[in-house]
């Protein structure tokens, strides 16, 4: 965990195909677990992802909100 909270669970980059097979791998055991995949769209805007998307720069995992 860094001094903003978050944990950097993998990086990549897309000409790397060992870093991209390890982020990928990364992600499938967060949404596997329950997780939720996010990239940014632009201020305010997300969408939600199943996969890795090689270009983004960064793509956001957090658990589901309890509740309902």
């Amino acid at each position: 965990m860094d001094r903003t909270g978050h944990t950097t669970l993998a990086e990549w980059t897309a000409g790397d195909p060992d870093s991209v097979q390890a982020a990928t791998a990364a992600l499938r055991a967060e949404l596997e677990g329950g997780g939720l995949a996010v990239v940014s769209e632009g201020e305010g805007r997300a969408t939600q992802v199943r996969e890795l998307p090689v270009d983004a720069e960064l793509v956001v995992i957090r658990r589901p909100i309890a509740g309902g």
